[in-house]
């Protein structure tokens, strides 16, 4: 904190360096928030948690993007530890490891309504 500088509100200024906290760990939500900002990577992240589980094949299918493209950008989301991987036999199939993620999922996309719900609401 920058103790030269004159203040209008000290107790507000102490608060706000508390809340921000270890730096690393802001650096660390920075980087992870790059990875978030592409959208086919947030695309295949939203259909791996309504998914579940789910494989590359499968993911490609959901999302129009090649096999390739989406092995791709799994490799990067693994390597920011958004997903991990779980192989079942020669299959492998990916699930979110964040919990963090998950949760700003559900502000992203929210569960769609159920068909039973839809018609409840007309």
């Amino acid at each position: 904190m920058d103790t030269d500088r004159k203040l209008i509100d000290p107790e507000r200024v102490a608060a706000a360096v508390d809340g921000l906290g270890d730096r690393a760990v802001i650096d660390e939500w920075a980087r992870r928030f790059s990875v978030l900002a592409d959208p086919s990577r947030l695309a295949l992240l939203v259909c791996i948690h309504y998914a579940r589980e789910i494989s590359v094949t499968d993911l490609a299918a959901a999302t129009g993007m090649t096999d390739t493209a989406v092995s791709q950008a799994l490799r990067l989301l693994r390597a920011h530890g958004l997903v991990t991987p779980q192989r079942t036999g020669r299959v492998v199939r990916y699930r979110l490891a964040d919990a963090i993620v998950h949760e700003l999922i559900h502000h992203v996309r929210p569960h769609p309504q159920q068909p039973a719900e839809a018609a409840e609401d007309r």
